[in-house]
């Protein structure tokens, strides 16, 4: 995926537990797990005898201490909800929205602590690994049951597994993640209530860390309510649930309504309080995103994320944002942030030069583009990983700026001469001259000034520009000198489906850009077998450093905050939600405050003001204040 936003949401989903070091530290090895309050001793089992469980020996459930404890259950939110989906299905139609609203409806089998990002609890309540790393068996709590009061069994593990992975069904990326496992094993199969799954890696490939992502954290779907139906035209109006909402009304092409389940199996559980907290959750689609807008202002919808800094910069003016009826936020946190740039073909010449491809990203006036045309809204790149860097961390990597000397000096340290009869750029005879694919008119403003720069050292750049489609063949080909190119940030990071050098050469991959390195492919085998985030992101940390080094690309910009307007009539926590969520923690973290909303109604009525509320919030910060006290 080229450019796209990807849904985090799947994974994030009540992972509000905190965890010590679940994967840090594994108990020694035993034929049992560790004793939990809410926990059966596990059924006799053929599992192998050497095994680690999971969570770790003396884990406990405790609140997100992103959550607050002031939030209320009631009321209803009207959010932004961009395009309609194709399908409320999320396995079929693999969208961000999609995904998000499927993760509030379906539970998986583990989730993901919201500050470690190690993996805990959900439907399943302990789980085992075998000491090969090829058996992964899972234990349902005997508390988790669907919204129609029936238990959740081991069956509904495999049926949906079975059913996303069948040749039938148009799951596309999933069956991919799942089909290093043959279909689960039920454990306890011919027991009242089977409760106990076990999947097996195919083939011989090796331990990886993803192995319990990729069969814990799908969703999980009730064989008993679906097996009749045909799995790619599933009816999700009302339909049984296992998670905190259902869908309780369709207005097709213009909006969704989900329902809190209010009987929800974990809603008093100690990680899920202070989270799901709207009755009501209207998703309306606007394809436009003036026309959102043009609804935000216009009360139609209560949230709106913003995109485009204009509009934030420009277009909050008036009354209602001068008087605080509408509140403009910046959230700073640890959110995976991705990155954009204009990419370079490494197997192209004269981009196989890395004196060349850091001359290119001296011609780049970044600086400029921030201030005049982007009203200073934005940071300029220097990482690929910009979310595993902190405090205690900080990114080394050099921020190259406007440079146009800089640039010449390497161009010529790369053999680079300027034909004083033509004024062109040349090595050894040929003219320095390359084709830049561009895909959106936007673009055009930016490669105005950049060629600019180029020309004024002799070098000739021509524009082709191809709508998205044959864009991307020509991507998939890797038919192009150089790009913009847009990644969207991921929680849980896959570096050798970008950075791995034999992907280089694999046609239709994401190493687009022909990055080759040993020393990076080294890091990306070992990474495989770190089981805890903290080690994942030092290598990442690693891996950002050696790809930067080496330029494949000239860098641009990206924001480091999540921006929202929205009335003022909700409450939130005091960071607005959790260590790694964007917008999507709106729906987690927020409530209705029935008392705000009262004051916003006297406000309006009377053309008052509100009390104003400071305009940015770190994450960091807050906790620091909350440690402190």
């Amino acid at each position: 995926m080229h450019s796209a936003k990807i849904s985090r949401a799947g994974l994030l989903a009540c992972a509000s537990m905190a965890l010590a070091g679940a994967f840090a530290a594994s108990p020694a090895a035993t034929n049992a797990p560790a004793a939990s309050a809410a926990a059966a001793k596990p059924a006799a089992t053929n599992a192998p005898a050497a095994v680690r469980w999971y969570p770790a020996q003396g884990w406990r459930e405790t609140p997100d201490p992103a959550a607050s404890p002031r939030a209320k259950k009631g009321g209803s939110i009207t959010f932004n909800g961009s395009s309609p989906p194709k399908s409320f299905n999320a396995y079929i139609d693999n969208n961000s929205y999609s995904s998000m609203m499927f993760s509030m409806m379906y539970d998986a089998l583990v989730a993901t602590d919201p500050n470690t990002m190690d993996f805990v609890p959900a439907l399943a309540n302990r789980w085992s690994v075998s000491a090969d790393g090829r058996e992964f068996t899972f234990y349902i709590d005997e508390r988790a049951r669907w919204s129609d009061g029936l238990p959740v069994t081991a069956d509904d593990v495999k049926w949906t597994f079975d059913i996303v992975t069948a040749s039938k069904s148009e799951t596309g990326s999933w069956k991919m993640i799942l089909s290093a496992f043959d279909s689960p094993e039920i454990v306890d199969a011919g027991s009242e209530r089977p409760r106990v799954v076990r999947f097996r890696k195919k083939g011989d490939s090796p331990r990886d860390w993803r192995d319990v992502m990729h069969c814990g954290t799908f969703w999980i779907l009730p064989k008993h309510a679906f097996e009749r139906f045909d799995f790619n035209k599933l009816d999700f109006l009302n339909a049984v649930v296992g998670g905190p909402y259902r869908i309780s009304h369709v207005a097709e092409q213009v909006e969704t309504e989900y329902s809190r389940v209010r009987d929800w199996w974990r809603v008093d559980t100690p990680s899920c309080r202070g989270l799901y907290n709207f009755d009501k959750i209207v998703l309306r689609y606007y394809i436009d995103n003036s026309n959102a807008f043009d609804a935000l202002k216009k009360g139609i919808v209560d949230v709106y994320p913003v995109y485009m800094a204009r509009i934030w910069a420009n277009d909050t003016k008036g009354p209602k944002f001068f008087k605080n009826w509408i509140v403009k936020r910046k959230v700073f946190n640890h959110r995976p942030v991705g990155f954009q740039c204009f990419a370079m073909n490494m197997r192209r010449w004269p981009f196989d030069d890395i004196r060349v491809r850091q001359a290119m990203a001296k011609l780049i006036d970044r600086e400029m583009f921030n201030r005049t045309m982007m009203f200073n809204e934005y940071y300029m790149q220097n990482s690929f990983y910009r979310d595993v860097y902190d405090d205690e961390h900080p990114c080394d990597n050099p921020l190259i700026l406007y440079d146009p000397p800089g640039a010449a000096k390497l161009l010529e340290e790369a053999g680079f001469r300027k034909n004083e009869s033509t004024g062109l750029l040349e090595k050894d005879g040929r003219p320095f001259s390359f084709q830049f694919l561009s895909r959106n008119a936007s673009e055009d403003r930016f490669l105005v000034h950049f060629n600019t720069a180029l020309k004024s050292l002799g070098i000739t750049m021509s524009v082709t520009r191809k709508d998205f489609a044959n864009w991307m063949r020509d991507m998939d080909d890797f038919n192009f000198d150089m790009t913009w190119q847009s990644w969207g940030g991921v929680m849980f990071k896959t570096p050798e489906t970008m950075w791995l050098s034999s992907e280089a050469d694999r046609k239709q991959s994401n190493n687009t850009m022909g990055f080759k390195s040993a020393e990076v492919d080294r890091l990306i085998n070992e990474e495989k077998a770190m089981e805890t985030f903290a080690e994942r992101a030092a290598a990442y940390r690693e891996i950002d450093r050696l790809i930067a080094r080496e330029s494949p690309c000239a860098f641009l910009w990206n924001t480091s905050s999540t921006r929202l307007l929205y009335w003022n009539k909700f409450g939130m926590p005091d960071a607005a939600f959790s260590r790694y969520n964007d917008e999507e923690g709106v729906l987690f973290y927020w409530w209705y405050d029935e008392d705000k909303a009262r004051e916003l109604d006297a406000a309006m009525s009377a053309g008052g003001f509100l009390p104003s509320v400071p305009e940015n919030v770190d994450y960091d910060e807050v906790m620091r204040a909350k440690a402190r006290k």
